[in-house]
């Protein structure tokens, strides 16, 4: 578990890096330290009460009571280590638990949850969002929109404490490791930012093309990668869960990338490898909630469809005219609702969450309740963002000025460049001159 926690964190230098390719080279550094930015500020606010508002005691059905565990209160002490007291007697260890594993343990798996979802919006703003106002936002959508809806998806009841969310419990919506309360949740507020940002200068008629593509394919191959441990580490051991939740992550994003290289073909002529990147993160997001109720055939029926649909959705932007810079709103709200969405189609009782979807012969009921699920986590963060938002545009402020924008958001907001073209292109230093060759 601890590994998977560590798995989960590179997801975040991942997407820095995947984020980072796809901007021009004037806001390479602003965008990765956006991500990284979100490790400091989720980091600090999830020991102190994330943790506790996610998994704390329900308080009427909105968010767990963030004074339970605030500052991990009642997490740390006891016997840390088994061993033998001055008697001589054995003395087991004796430490608080989730389930089989320390508390803390569980605590840091999920705080890397958190971090990465807060990351994942400022894909939608690249380019013209201030670093300052950006720190304020994360602080303050993780306390109102991500803390309150995780405790709804991820908080069951009698395992952290005796009441938990209502879409694990009362809807029953199978979500094992974060299509609604990562993707969905991020996708939207992406697309509410965006919105209220406006577009970029010169969009859509200037190109924004990618400044460095191998950035873009490390970025996508590090996201895999670290995605095992936020799947399979959703099974929170190392177990049948695990195995069969990686396996169905492979399926599912292998069959996602070769379905958006073969739409951009159709429809281009051509297979990009920012098109195979972003197959991958397609394939990823969609499986995300789904993948510990699917077969191997479920895991590529949704590995097919998620990557059609978010290769075609990416171009909505163009066609309804909000700048979601990187695709945040096409690949995360659409993957995230695809995944939770065909759970209720191709679930099998043979795969580990043991429910059957419609074309198993189970019905309609869990359709419903993957429908209500995905439809309560995208109206929650769109109105939820919307006034997070609002609250930091009228005070401090979000958008970089027209000035900084055209110098680009490294220079104007952290005095930095991600590269000295100056010195690439040489100078007269150190030279012979002319004269004494």
């Amino acid at each position: 578990m601890l590994t998977s926690a560590a798995f989960v964190l590179l997801m975040v230098p991942g997407l820095a890096f995947f984020y980072g390719g796809m901007v021009r080279a004037k806001s390479v550094l602003n965008m990765i330290m956006m991500s990284v930015s979100a490790m400091g500020v989720v980091g600090v606010l999830w020991v102190l009460y994330g943790y506790s508002m996610v998994f704390g005691e329900d308080k009427a059905g909105i968010v767990g009571d963030p004074t339970q565990f605030f500052g991990l209160k009642g997490l740390f002490g006891g016997t840390y280590l088994a061993g033998e007291d001055e008697a001589g007697a054995v003395v087991d260890a004796a430490i608080p638990l989730v389930g089989t594993i320390p508390a803390t343990v569980f605590v840091s798996f999920q705080a890397m949850f958190a971090i990465l979802t807060v990351a994942l919006i400022s894909g939608a703003v690249a380019d013209r969002l201030r670093f300052g106002p950006w720190m304020l936002f994360s602080a303050l959508w993780a306390t109102l929109v991500y803390f309150p809806v995780a405790h709804w998806v991820f908080s069951f009841d009698e395992v952290t404490t005796q009441t938990g969310g209502w879409i694990a419990n009362k809807v029953e919506a199978i979500d094992f490791a974060g299509g609604t309360a990562v993707h969905i949740n991020a996708g939207a507020a992406g697309l509410v930012l965006a919105l209220i940002l406006g577009k970029r200068k010169g969009w859509p008629k200037t190109p924004f093309r990618p400044h460095n593509l191998p950035f873009v394919m490390l970025g996508a191959g590090l996201l895999w990668f670290g995605w095992f441990g936020f799947n399979a580490g959703s099974a929170v051991g190392s177990n049948g869960v695990a195995g069969a939740t990686f396996v169905t992550t492979i399926a599912a994003t292998a069959a996602a990338m070769l379905a958006w290289l073969l739409t951009e073909r159709i429809r281009d002529g051509h297979a990009t490898s920012l098109g195979g990147a972003s197959g991958i993160v397609a394939g990823l997001v969609a499986i995300t909630p789904a993948c510990s109720s699917v077969n191997i055939l479920g895991a590529l029926v949704i590995g097919v469809v998620s990557g059609v649909l978010c290769a075609l959705a990416v171009g909505l932007k163009f066609r309804f005219g909000y700048d979601d810079s990187l695709d945040v709103v096409g690949v995360h709200l659409v993957g995230g609702l695809v995944g939770t969405i065909l759970v209720g189609f191709v679930a099998t009782e043979e795969a580990p969450a043991g429910v059957a979807g419609l074309f198993y012969g189970g019905g309609a009921s869990q359709l419903w309740a993957q429908i209500i699920g995905a439809g309560a986590v995208l109206l929650y963060s769109l109105v939820g963002t919307t006034i997070v938002a609002l609250i930091v545009k009228y005070t401090v402020g979000l958008r970089i000025d027209d000035e900084g924008e055209s110098l680009g958001a490294d220079e104007s907001e952290h005095a930095e460049t991600g590269y000295d073209f100056a010195a690439l292109g040489g100078s007269s230093m150190g030279r012979v001159p002319a004269k004494e060759a």
